[in-house]
């Protein structure tokens, strides 16, 4: 069992995980650091660094299935992404430890929702390639009020839905393979940070 208090949200996401396949962390991320996130992200699209999402693997825009506009993540671009970085390298190695998983790494991307903006139900993994495991959302969104909508809608194993409100230092974490969910239309703009740990890929013959 874990002995340090830093530890132990780790622990509860792990068990949330192997009992019903996700979960959710309201304040995992320092209020500083989900700060320092959202302005990153606000500023990259300020710069016209953020591009239109595609779908499938092939990344094609389709406006009417997703409205988000992204940009990816690299390791030396901030001090605010490496932060949030290694936290998630942390909870990697805890997935690993505890439930076997067998991630080797982390992809993620900034996301911007402008109003009006939304992405039908899907799952996260490509039909021919099974390397996302498990997805990881950072949601950066300080005030968010329920009559701003933009909730990740889940869809849950017994036939219910569950409804996250995208406030900011929540942490939303599920299995790729096995839970469908969207992102209902959002009145306001929307800032999230989301991402896949993903295992090894079958080598090619």
């Amino acid at each position: 069992m874990p002995t340090d208090a830093h530890d132990l949200p780790l622990s509860n996401i792990v068990d949330d995980l192997a009992e019903q396949g996700w979960s959710l962390r309201p304040l995992f991320v320092p209020n500083a650091l989900t700060l320092e996130l959202a302005d990153e992200c606000r500023r990259r699209a300020a710069r016209g660094a953020l591009t239109p999402a595609g779908v499938g693997k092939a990344q094609e825009v389709r406006e009417g299935i997703r409205g988000d506009r992204i940009e990816w993540l690299d390791a030396g671009q901030s001090a605010a992404c490496d932060g949030y970085l290694a936290l998630l390298d942390e909870l990697r190695l805890a997935l690993n430890r505890e439930l076997f998983l067998g991630l080797e790494d982390y992809e993620s991307h900034f996301a911007l929702y402008p109003p009006g903006a939304f992405y039908q139900k899907h799952l996260d993994r490509f039909r021919d390639d099974d390397r996302r495991a498990v997805s990881v959302v950072l949601y950066l969104n300080p005030d968010w009020q329920p009559e701003h909508g933009g909730a990740l809608r889940l869809y849950l194993a017994d036939g219910s839905i569950r409804d996250i409100a995208p406030e900011a230092g929540s942490l939303v974490v599920f299995l790729s393979a096995e839970m469908l969910h969207e992102v209902l239309p959002t009145s306001r703009e929307r800032l999230s940070l989301t991402g896949w740990f993903r295992r090894r890929g079958a080598d090619p013959l």
